[in-house]
């Protein structure tokens, strides 16, 4: 698998600066909270779509759009090729490309768009995902698991494209806005999934054993988008941290215990970094150890959430450093819905 980031990165007190003063003009009582809560967020860098200076021109969910089309198509085909060539897989060996992305909207969508200038065959199946928002790496990941069963001989690819930074709401003074626009970067990541019939014994590169996934009773305001004129706007409450107290824990332990496992024999935790209360929340209810979430906290620190990115670019990290042979990992994260996945790994 293999990452890209846009070229424009800058560190956290800059873009709060910029955003602040875009979002809360003059003397708006919320702006020391804001400066204050950036400082908080467990971010120091992000990468953005665009450069920073142009956020303020942008006039609507148009123009924010056509932006979004231009960077994700760049930043996806970048990512697309690097990772089948990291793969040594030819682009005309792809079975099936799975795109998601839940930041901007493109028909015909970012695969179709990029298929043919790719080098993908023309009879490739197609398989957008929409509206999974932070949840979609793990679940792409699961859901091309179950394909390649029914097909143990082809290809299938995973890309995710997430410009989180242009959904930004300039007259949105709400906590929610807030607090994205403090948390959120840009990137994309594409995963290259062979079925088992491909497959080899490779050093770094896990096999998916098992995957879980999980919706909980009455939570569809917990996250998501309010999608209109204006954009996305995005809909977060409080509730995400609670929500991962009361259930991830039991779920967890559970998924693991139909693998004759439990949380202190996973050697590789790949967490999605919602943010610290989530991170520390995580820790808690599975009992880990003070280092099991340092990858994901890395990634919150390097380049804030990045939505269904995110959870790819921690299991880079954790294919990098090539766990030993035979050991498990566990793939988590949350999303709208208000849902879970789990992905069980063996390296």
């Amino acid at each position: 698998m293999r990452l890209a980031f846009p070229a424009h990165r800058y560190r956290q007190e800059d873009i709060v600066a910029e955003f602040t003063a875009m979002c809360l003009p003059g003397e708006h009582p919320g702006r020391e909270v804001f400066t204050r809560f950036g400082r908080t967020t467990g971010v120091q860098t992000r990468h953005l779509a665009l450069p920073l200076e142009q956020y303020a021109g942008l006039t609507g969910f148009t123009q924010a759009n056509d932006a979004f089309i231009e960077v994700a198509l760049e930043l996806g085909e970048a990512a697309l090729l690097a990772a089948l060539d990291a793969a040594g897989i030819r682009p005309d060996e792809v079975d099936l490309i799975a795109t998601t992305s839940v930041t901007g909207l493109a028909v015909p969508s970012l695969e179709a768009r990029l298929a043919l200038k790719a080098g993908l065959r023309p009879d490739v199946k197609r398989l957008p995902l929409f509206g999974l928002g932070c949840v979609a790496g793990a679940a792409g990941v699961a859901r091309l698991h179950d394909y390649l069963r029914a097909w143990p001989d082809q290809v299938a690819v995973l890309l995710a494209v997430e410009l989180c930074s242009l959904t930004v709401q300039q007259e949105d003074t709400t906590h929610a806005n807030l607090v994205a626009s403090s948390l959120f970067g840009d990137g994309a990541a594409a995963v290259v999934m062979v079925g088992a019939g491909r497959a080899a014994d490779t050093p770094g590169r896990p096999r998916v054993l098992s995957t879980r996934s999980r919706l909980y009773p009455d939570t569809e305001q917990v996250m998501g988008w309010r999608i209109g004129s204006s954009g996305f706007r995005i809909v977060l409450s409080t509730e995400v941290a609670p929500i991962a107290e009361r259930f991830l824990g039991g779920d967890v332990r559970g998924f693991l215990g139909e693998h004759e496992l439990d949380p202190a024999q996973v050697a590789t935790w790949v967490c999605h970094p919602g943010g610290p209360k989530v991170i520390d929340t995580i820790e808690r209810v599975l009992d880990l150890p003070a280092d099991a979430l340092l990858p994901t906290r890395r990634s919150l620190a390097d380049k804030g959430n990045l939505s269904s990115v995110s959870v790819l670019d921690v299991l880079h990290e954790a294919m990098a450093a090539a766990p030993p042979s035979g050991e498990p990992g566990l793939m988590i994260a949350m999303g709208p819905g208000f849902c879970s996945e789990l992905v069980l790994l063996r390296w």
